[in-house]
């Protein structure tokens, strides 16, 4: 079975992405989008991790066959960096340690601000 959460905008309690996918297994992180031949504007994940590391919070694109918002958060709730990620490219690390590092359709980016804390419910 899997876990799903909402992502909620700590200040004002708005939800910001709701039903994203929990990933806190290897094969659930592996896998990701890969292969996935679209993306809808609600679909969502969350790459979980033990702790903030910029190494283990990096992903890579390859086998992705579209665009991805990709937001990281440490493990204090706060957004420390996100991009808009390309297909086919090899690596993309975050500018500061994260813990969860959220990828979604692009479009939900702006969403997001760096410093602004989230949390998972």
């Amino acid at each position: 079975m899997t876990q799903t959460r909402n992502i909620v905008q700590q200040q004002s309690g708005e939800t910001i992405l709701p039903n994203v996918r929990w990933c806190d297994t290897f094969g659930s992180k592996l896998r990701g989008f890969m292969f996935k031949s679209t993306l809808t504007t609600d679909d969502g994940l969350v790459l979980v991790e033990s702790r903030d590391n910029r190494v283990n919070s990096s992903i890579h694109m390859l086998f992705v066959n579209f665009d991805l918002g990709v937001i990281w958060v440490n493990n204090s709730g706060e957004i420390v960096d996100k991009i808009i990620a390309k297909p086919w490219r090899l690596s993309y690390v975050p500018a500061q340690p994260a813990r969860y590092t959220i990828e979604c359709h692009p479009s939900r980016l702006d969403q997001f601000v760096v410093g602004e804390k989230i949390s998972f419910q």
